[in-house]
This record gives C-alpha cells, sequence and structure tokens, in this order.
C-alpha cells in the first residue's frame, strides 16, 4: 500500500486540443512514452503519477468540453480512439481517465450554465474529476448507502465508496450520493477537503495502477453549486449511458490491441516451431500463421463495432429522441465484441507464444490480468440477453450508466 500523494494544480496551463487529429496525435505520442515502463509499473505496482501528468499536460482531458466553452467538443468515436490507444500501452491508464471524461458529460448534461462554466474552465486548465460512484457490500453493484443532505445552507455529504477509478490522482473526488428525494446526484469535492480521505487499498490481479480503492466522506461540508442532479440524465432519452460504456469498449479493445502487439513480436523473435510444422521459424508455422489471421479479423470486427457506435453516440447527442435507444444497443454490441476479443487475443498469446513467453520476467500476463480485470466492470451475459430482448422481443435496454 502506498501512501497518496498530494495533488497539486499544474504549474503550466495546459494547451487546449483543438480537434480531433490533434487529440488522437496526442493519444499517439504519449502511448510510446507509456509504453517504456508498463512493466515496471505493473510489477511493482508503481503509481503512474508522473505518467498521469504528462496525460493532463496534453490537454486531453479538456477536449470534450463544448466549444461554446473553449473546448474542442471531439466526437466520442475520438474519445473512444484516445482511450483505445493509451489502453494499448498500459490498461491502467487507459482507464483512469474514463470517470473524467463521463463526469465532464455529465456537468454538459445536467449542470447550470454556471456549473459548466466553472467546470469546464477547471478541466480546461487540467484538473482531473476521479470518480467516487460505486460502493461495496450492497445486495446489487448499483445499490448505494451514500447521501448527500441539506445542513443550513449548505449540504452535508457521508458515504464509504470503492473501485474508485483516479481517485489517486484526482483534483476533485466526485461522489454519486442519494439527496433528500432519494434521487442520484452527483457531489463534486476538492481533494483536499475536511472529511475527504483517499484510501489507497486496491489490491485487483489486473489493473493494478488504477487507484481504484476507497474514498471516505465523513461530514463532508458542500455547497448546492458543487451539486449536479445526474438523475435527469436517465429520466429522458440521453447519450450519457453510451458515452459511457464506449469508453469501456475501448478499454478493451486497446488491451487486444496492445496484446495483439506483443504477440506479433514475441511470435518473430523469440517463439520456436513446433517439431511436427518442419519450419526454421515460428512464424513459418502454418497453424500459428491463420492464428495470427484469426485474431486480427476479429480485433478489425470489434473496431468497426466501436466506430459505429461512436457515430450514432454523436447522432444521439444531436438528436437525443431518434438515436439514444440505438446507440445504447451499439454499444453494448461494441462491448460485447471488446469483451470477447481482448480475452480471445490476451490468452493466444501464451498458446502461440509458448512457455517462454510465460515467464514471470516478460510480464506479459498483464494483458490478460488487465483484460480481465476490466472485463468484470459489468457482466457481458447481461449485454447479450439484453441484445437478445431487444432484437427478439422488442423490449428496450435499461437506462443506467452501465448501458
Amino acid at each position: 500500500m502506498n501512501a497518496p500523494q498530494k495533488i497539486q494544480a499544474l504549474s503550466v496551463t495546459p494547451p487546449r486540443v483543438s480537434s480531433d487529429a490533434q487529440a488522437v496525435a496526442a493519444a499517439a505520442n504519449l502511448a510510446e512514452i507509456f509504453n517504456q515502463a508498463a512493466v515496471e509499473r505493473d510489477r511493482n505496482r508503481r503509481l503512474p503519477y508522473p505518467e498521469i501528468e504528462q496525460f493532463s499536460q496534453t490537454g486531453l482531458g479538456g477536449m470534450t468540453v463544448p466549444k461554446d466553452y473553449g473546448g474542442a467538443d471531439v466526437s466520442a468515436l475520438t474519445v473512444a480512439e484516445v482511450t483505445a490507444i493509451l489502453a494499448s500501452a498500459d490498461g491502467s491508464l487507459g482507464q483512469i481517465p474514463q470517470n473524467h471524461f463521463y463526469l465532464v458529460e455529465a456537468v454538459r448534461l445536467n449542470g447550470t450554465d454556471a456549473q459548466r462554466r466553472f467546470y469546464f474552465e477547471r478541466a480546461l486548465l487540467g484538473d482531473r474529476f476521479a470518480n467516487a460512484l460505486a460502493e461495496a457490500g450492497g445486495k446489487y453493484a448499483t445499490d448505494q448507502t451514500t447521501t448527500v443532505l441539506p445542513d443550513g445552507d449548505d449540504y452535508v455529504l457521508n458515504g464509504r465508496k470503492f473501485y474508485c477509478s483516479g481517485s489517486l490522482f484526482g483534483h476533485w473526488i466526485v461522489a454519486a450520493a442519494q439527496n433528500d428525494q432519494n434521487k442520484r446526484v452527483l457531489v463534486f469535492v476538492p481533494r483536499d477537503t475536511q472529511g475527504l480521505t483517499v484510501i489507497d487499498d486496491w489490491s485487483g490481479m489486473g489493473q493494478r495502477t488504477t487507484g481504484s480503492g476507497t474514498v471516505i466522506f465523513d461530514n463532508v461540508r458542500v455547497s448546492a453549486f458543487a451539486i449536479i442532479p445526474h438523475y435527469l440524465a436517465f429520466e429522458q432519452p440521453t447519450q450519457m449511458g453510451a458515452f459511457a460504456q464506449i469508453i469501456h469498449a475501448a478499454i478493451d479493445l486497446g488491451i487486444a490491441r496492445g496484446a495483439f502487439a506483443a504477440t506479433v513480436d514475441f511470435v518473430r523473435t523469440k517463439a520456436r516451431p513446433w517439431v511436427d510444422s518442419g519450419q526454421e521459424h515460428a512464424y513459418e508455422d502454418p497453424y500459428t500463421i491463420a492464428a495470427i489471421g484469426d485474431l486480427r479479423v476479429r480485433i478489425a470486427a470489434a473496431e468497426a463495432l466501436v466506430r459505429r457506435a461512436g457515430k450514432i453516440i454523436d447522432k444521439a447527442r444531436v438528436e437525443p429522441e431518434t438515436y439514444s435507444e440505438p446507440a445504447s444497443i451499439a454499444v453494448a454490441e461494441a462491448r460485447v465484441a471488446t469483451n470477447d476479443v481482448s480475452l480471445l487475443v490476451t490468452s493466444k498469446l501464451f498458446e502461440l507464444g509458448g512457455s517462454r513467453s510465460a515467464l514471470a520476467s516478460l510480464d506479459l500476463d498483464r494483458y490478460w490480468r488487465d483484460a480481465r480485470t476490466h472485463t468484470l466492470h459489468d457482466p457481458v451475459r447481461w449485454k447479450y440477453f439484453s441484445l437478445g430482448n431487444y432484437w427478439l422481443n422488442g423490449v428496450k435496454p435499461p437506462r443506467r450508466g452501465n448501458f
């Protein structure tokens, strides 16, 4: 367990991303850097404070801010591609910004103009919004006991959260809480607020450096300005759930891409051919060649589904009544594909690489551990059920952040 560092504001104002192409290029540059120490971070659980600072210094944290508020308002497809690029280098570093983008989108949908101006400006200045959404111990993963209740002119926030990805690195910790009408709201709390405790107790086998531990709110006082009525995003057609889910799909896709690249490299440089092949090199083995072709086709199919979903989400942002339902279905299909391909590719790496690929010194198992850990977020068996129920029986998908 590491002691959380004190999070300082960026010393230099980051540049503002001006286009989708610039965002993708910045992510590609970061991925090259992140890949260099991926093994060391995973093996030693070295928390990526420097790397998260580098992410913020690119201005990518503000890339989804609407143009009316000074941002580039990049497409959902670009958010997914940026995420996949980062996750291909490190499954943890692809995960950490996910909730930041979700929370920026929540402000866009349900914040007042004053809240949008303030929180969007903070994002453009490099502030990171970290989540305190989920809780452990309830009957269902969606159960919530955290409350934010009126107390004089202010409100008091109380609760205990877990799976708080990015909380170690956040300038703001954003809690999901029930208000006095038992409605789900989001509460934006500065990291150094009295009564707020962030604990580094995440011990997952994969995504080891996401900082997904415990956050405690003990009589934390907040103003009405800090509260966003998040329940409104699901009481009417919006792109909120689909937007959240496409980022998760992109994380799985990125891990699959990273594992595929590692597989190709290992087969070409280190793997040995099987004796019955009669070949000189592993990359000449016909069964290995066919398996690589099969994996690439499956990755390409998953990429196509993510691209399609991203385009429909962008339509849903403009015409929610028409496109929010198709967006949820399209993203669910993408999530099924990316879930399955990430687990397949990260396992095939060892089958095609042979015994040598399992050496702990190589740390190639980080791809499978990251994929298996991340794909546990939402059970894919229920994606299949909801998709089948939609296409067979016309039952609409649920309106939630996890669909």
